[in-house]
């Protein structure tokens, strides 16, 4: 689950994380207003206008802005609420913005010249270590320091037996090349922030830039936080920070429906039980010419109410050209998967406009294939998974 930057700021400095202060504002006068009081309480003379979608590049498609006066705060602000955001990370159609951060400037004159850092904290896999990943080139793309300079990116991976050590925040310091009181600051900053990444649950947190300013003193300015969504249950005061507004209509529907949804663009909708075996439909799905609609986990009780959900979340998508459903007959026998596509198809009438395939295989599918071949509906059978893959090509042919 992601959160807005502003969510994210309020659950770092929750754990004693320094940020840049903001209020959030739904409307051109709220943003005013916040400009207001973040004069009074930061003595800040300037603000910075950033829109809040689940997206990041905001900067690029005129999502963040400066005001140098308040009536700049309530043009711009005018600007950026409910325009479609297009950045590196949306469609072309863009995201709606439904409301803003107005932030306090941060970058004053001061005894130095103010420096930004890169900085992530996320699990490597392959050691099964949390990694606090962390650059010199901050407010940069990641990736184009990757693959540029890629001596310039560090990384720190902490033993989950003992968390984070103080030799390791202050080696952090050391190869962001601080000293004095900043190098003390940073320190502090990696700590704490490693503390709030593991204390909330969070499976990301980016931070770019990290801030160095005038004063030595170290902040996020930016927040990109993902919370794991295992661990929601725990996490009440987490899982209500969930904004709707941000996900797919079609995910969540599915969501509320228990079914394990994610949309994509093709041409050729998957029901498939089983994480694995739906990334292998896909795959079969593309060797086939055709592209996957979607990924969609039915699990293990693929019955008629069940089947027909995931029918009309498919369905839902215009681009769907043919659906296959592809059911391992382990934990749910195959003739009651097939009776269940029987009577979702019936109950759905004129609704299933599009080719379907089925391929059933475990236990009784001799049964359900059977079921599928007298049920006298417009479904093909296949066993084999070639079979359902020729299939899948000839109906886009």
């Amino acid at each position: 689950m992601n959160l807005h930057e502003y969510q994210g700021k309020e659950l770092l400095s929750s754990f004693g994380v320094r940020i840049q202060r903001g209020i959030v504002a739904q409307n051109a006068d709220e943003a005013v207003e916040a400009a207001k009081k973040l004069t009074e309480d930061t003595g800040t003379g300037w603000h910075v206008i950033k829109a809040q979608v689940h997206a990041g590049g905001r900067g690029k498609g005129g999502g963040v802005k400066l005001a140098k006066s308040l009536d700049e705060v309530k043009s711009i602000a005018g600007q950026i609420i409910g325009m479609d955001l297009v950045t590196p990370q949306t469609s072309a159609e863009g995201k709606r913005v439904h409301q803003i951060l107005v932030a306090e400037d941060v970058y004053y004159p001061g005894d130095s010249e103010p420096s930004e850092f890169y900085m992530s904290v996320l699990l490597n896999r392959g050691t099964g270590r949390n990694m606090i990943m962390y650059s010199t080139e901050g407010g940069m793309d990641i990736e184009t320091v990757a693959e540029e300079t890629p001596h310039l990116i560090f990384t720190e991976e902490i033993d989950p037996a003992t968390g984070i050590l103080p030799f390791q925040a202050r080696k952090v310091a050391f190869n962001l090349g601080l000293s004095g009181a900043a190098f003390k600051e940073m320190t502090k900053f990696v700590t704490s922030l490693y503390t709030a990444y593991v204390k909330s649950d969070s499976s990301l947190f980016e931070i770019n830039p990290v801030l160095k300013t005038s004063d030595d003193k170290i902040m996020a300015v930016d927040a990109k936080v993902t919370i794991d969504d295992n661990a929601l249950y725990r996490r009440k005061n987490l899982a209500e920070l969930r904004d709707l507004r941000e996900e797919s209509p079609i995910e969540v529907e599915a969501g509320a429906l228990g079914l394990n949804y994610v949309d994509l663009d093709g041409n050729v909708g998957c029901m498939v039980n089983g994480a694995g075996l739906a990334m292998a439909t896909m795959d079969l799905i593309k060797q086939a010419g055709g592209e996957p609609a979607n990924f969609l986990d039915v699990g293990g009780t693929a019955d008629a109410a069940r089947v027909e959900a995931a029918f009309r979340i498919i369905l839902k998508d215009p681009a769907v050209k043919a659906i296959l459903i592809n059911i391992f007959g382990g934990i749910v026998r195959c003739d009651r998967v097939a009776q269940g596509v029987v009577d979702a198809y019936k109950n759905m009438g004129d609704a299933i406009n599009v080719p379907i395939i089925v391929r059933l295989q475990g236990t009784n599918a001799d049964i359900a294939k059977e079921l599928i071949d007298s049920s006298g509906l417009d479904v093909m059978s296949a066993t084999e998974f070639q079979e359902a893959a020729d299939k899948v090509q000839a109906v886009l042919a």
